[in-house]
């Protein structure tokens, strides 16, 4: 009931009559008043007039499943939001919860996160008070070597709704960072549940850097927030909201070819790569070559120094200006 309590009134241009909330709702007025007080009590500044009725006037910067659910009441996308307090890492209990049966696509929300994981097994650093952690859980009927597209287009996703909810211009490291002044402010770590030849289910993660206001000295020159870059805090539950709508068009697109065609085009726009001379490390190797893009299939197309077009499709990829590389 929180949700759609919070739903009606933060859609509202007037303030909201128990009555009102009762009779839409189908309850009693005085589970609406117990309600109401209980949102008070978790820090929403709700005010209440005698003969007017309720008026939302502010919330906390809180990420729960039912403050992100008010916000996505009008978009059919997810089956489902799961909030926890703490988890040991939102892929790994989305996982939990698909095998349980629980029906995708759903999305897993936590405040804390004791054992977050990166890109090849590195470890995830969070502020518990400022970070977004959270996970879609997807079924799509999909060929296994295609899931790994999926890290791009959430990229994408995530790009354009901190660029839509802050104002800030973001770009995106292939393949799976979000950057800000060449500094990462978010990661995303895809993983795949597969029989041969069919996926049970995909879990992309993603990490963003919202509210933090400082880094420990080994990261500060590598990470960022929206806080540090927009000067002001905003509300997770609202970017999470954005990146939720971004990721669902994403995802549709995505579906239709079962590749990056339809967004390639979008996904350069941002793409801190692109024409700039890379660092690839892969296999014990290292060489150094010019970034032309991105394939179908989500590849990085680098031109090497005769001219070859090669595509790379995993391993290190530095760029000049990002995370210190000069």
């Amino acid at each position: 009931m929180k949700e759609q309590i919070l739903y009606v009134l933060r859609t509202s241009e007037t303030a909201v009559s128990g009555q009102e909330l009762s009779e839409q709702l189908q309850v009693s007025r005085t589970a609406v008043w117990k309600t109401i007080r209980q949102l008070q009590e978790e820090g929403y500044q709700i005010e209440a007039t005698q003969n007017r009725g309720y008026r939302l006037l502010a919330g906390p910067d809180m990420v729960s499943a039912w403050e992100v659910g008010s916000r996505l009441m009008d978009f059919h996308f997810l089956e489902d939001i799961y909030g926890f307090e703490s988890v040991e890492s939102t892929n790994k209990t989305a996982k939990e919860l698909a095998e349980a049966g629980k029906q995708a696509p759903f999305l897993v929300l936590t405040k804390k996160q004791t054992g977050g994981r990166g890109r090849r097994g590195r470890s995830w650093s969070s502020a518990e008070d400022g970070a977004v952690m959270m996970s879609y859980c997807l079924k799509p009927e999909i060929e296994p070597a295609k899931a790994s597209v999926l890290t791009l287009a959430a990229g994408l996703a995530v790009s354009e709704a901190i660029d839509e909810v802050t104002g800030l211009a973001s770009q995106i490291k292939w393949p799976n960072d979000v950057i800000i002044a060449g500094k990462k402010i978010c990661g995303i770590l895809t993983e795949m549940s597969a029989e041969p030849d069919a996926v049970s289910h995909i879990v992309v993660g993603i990490g963003i850097n919202v509210n933090v206001e400082s880094f420990p000295d080994e990261l500060k020159e590598k990470a960022t927030s929206v806080f540090l870059e927009a000067k002001k805090r905003i509300s997770r539950a609202e970017l999470i909201a954005a990146v939720t709508r971004k990721f669902a068009r994403c995802y549709e697109q995505f579906l239709i070819r079962q590749d990056m065609s339809a967004l390639k085009e979008a996904y350069q726009v941002r793409l801190v790569n692109l024409d700039q001379v890379v660092q690839i490390e892969r296999g014990g190797q290292s060489y150094r070559a010019v970034a032309r893009g991105i394939t179908d299939d989500g590849a990085l197309l680098v031109e090497q120094k005769d001219g070859t077009m090669q595509e790379v499709l995993s391993g290190e990829v530095s760029v000049r200006g990002v995370y210190g590389y000069v």
